[in-house]
């Protein structure tokens, strides 16, 4: 851990740099022992102009009532640049007073969430009796023009129903192009089968890009990143156990460079997520990979490497425009 990483002043640099180099906002990862991620995005916005935090937050974390007022508030306070990434994966739940069902019980609760937190983000004097929750004339102040949109993740079967009906977004993991192919065709057909009952489900992707002048130095430096990690700490037994996490593991056993680029060693030796999986190249070698994603239908990039101001800035500045040309 890299000394004041999550001070105040050195987020408040990243936010920044993100907004004179292109971006249009950051993702805020939770996870207990991390910093509340609301209390983070409220920092942020107050010290921005156009920076959009995506906020990861948890059912069982919070509340929906809670989870909604809050959004609300900030939404409000920042001029409409509250972005939500709802997580139902695995965490240390019992530090902070919730308790682990099994998979079809914790979606199942997301699901009511969801439900929930949008009602009361559209109506006043909401009135639930669920299986998970409750809430009896619940009305969110500050009312909402526009509601922050809710991003999501997981590809188990459970997640997958979730995201199909009740998110507005579904980010995946980098995966090769079949396999985004196959689950975007797999969650509209869900959707159309369940009901979906709000604007049609979009897609985004959550990866590692690591991006250098040549395609040469971009693969030197990742095997030598690859080759520091072999020696390191070991994939948390939590990340493991997850349906995503497990489909990016085993890309590995398919071949360390996958697609064009998609360097799938670095989950051998401790990547989780998205260092999982990297997209590696100079930056038309990356942006060429991503424009093969876009044209599967992915309209959402989160993006990332570190060291994070570093890469803000030269990835902002050589990768951003030939995706934006």
């Amino acid at each position: 851990m890299v000394a004041g990483h999550n001070s105040l002043d050195a987020l408040t640099a990243q936010a920044r740099a993100c907004e004179e180099h292109g971006w249009s906002g950051a993702l805020i990862g939770t996870g207990w022992g991390r910093p509340d991620t609301f209390t983070v995005a409220t920092a942020l916005t107050a010290r921005t102009t156009t920076f959009r935090p995506l906020i990861a937050a948890r059912p069982g974390y919070w509340r929906p009532a809670q989870f909604a007022s809050a959004a609300a508030t900030l939404q409000h306070l920042s001029g409409g640049r509250v972005l939500i990434n709802i997580v139902s994966g695995k965490d240390n739940l019992a530090a902070y007073g919730d308790s682990e069902g099994d998979q079809s019980q914790r979606y199942a609760r997301t699901a009511e969430f969801l439900r929930i937190v949008r009602k009361l983000w559209a109506e006043e004097h909401v009135t639930h009796q669920g299986r998970h929750f409750r809430v009896d004339d619940a009305t969110v102040v500050p009312r909402l023009a526009e509601p922050p949109r809710l991003y999501f993740g997981g590809a188990s079967e459970a997640a997958e129903r979730v995201a199909a009906t009740e998110a507005d977004v579904q980010l995946f993991w980098g995966e090769p192009l079949s396999g985004v192919r196959e689950r975007i065709e797999r969650l509209r057909a869900l959707g159309a089968e369940l009901g979906r009952e709000h604007r049609p489900l979009e897609f985004g992707l959550r990866v590692t890009t690591l991006v250098r002048d040549t395609t040469e130095q971009a693969w030197a430096d990742a095997e030598a990143k690859v080759a520091a990690m072999a020696g390191g700490t070991r994939l948390d037994p939590l990340w493991a156990a997850a349906a995503g996490q497990r489909r990016l593991l085993a890309l590995a056993e398919r071949g360390d460079v996958l697609d064009d680029n998609l360097y799938t060693a670095p989950g051998r030796y401790g990547g989780g997520g998205a260092g999982t999986t990297w997209l590696v190249g100079s930056a038309q070698d990356v942006a060429r990979s991503l424009r093969k994603y876009q044209e599967l239908g992915i309209t959402h990039f989160v993006l990332s490497d570190t060291p994070y101001l570093s890469e803000i800035e030269r990835q902002g500045e050589r990768l951003l425009p030939l995706l934006r040309a």
